[in-house]
């Protein structure tokens, strides 16, 4: 008996299409992400994954701190927003949970300095707006 390689069946011996996974992590640009043959070896597509994932791990994260709808709206269009919000949201994230699990040490970084991102980005966001309407209680008082 001869011993197994890999692609090959275990109940007849036949060669068959089972892709190789990496089950640890790894650094290079030898990976696959999201789809098969995607990034291929290639140095430019590899960068082009690293900044696909970044930017969508940015967008997933700007998403998940979406500002309340405001007072006066439908409850059928303020429910059908966030819905639709939601549903990308979603989408995203289980997309980036795929691309993470390439095991690749550049996605994953992409994938948490991504999140990173968004989270300052909505965070400073909302304290500038709340310093906005402080600083405008404030002058208000100030005027009376």
């Amino acid at each position: 008996m001869t011993p197994m390689s890999p692609g090959q069946d275990m109940s007849n011996g036949t060669t068959n299409m089972m892709m190789n996974m990496q089950m640890s992590f790894y650094w290079g640009r030898k990976a696959t992400v999201l789809f098969s043959g995607w990034p291929n070896n290639n140095l430019g597509m590899y960068i082009l994954a690293i900044l696909f994932v970044f930017f969508l791990a940015m967008t997933a994260e700007i998403l998940s701190n979406q500002p309340p709808i405001k007072r006066g709206t439908n409850p059928l269009v303020g429910g059908l927003i966030q819905s639709c919000v939601h549903f990308f949201r979603i989408g995203f994230i289980y997309l980036l949970m795929l691309a993470v699990m390439s095991f690749n040490v550049g996605i994953f970084f992409a994938a948490v300095f991504g999140h990173t991102l968004g989270f300052f980005v909505t965070r400073s966001r909302a304290i500038s707006v709340a310093n906005g309407e402080d600083q405008r209680s404030v002058s208000d008082t100030i005027k009376v």
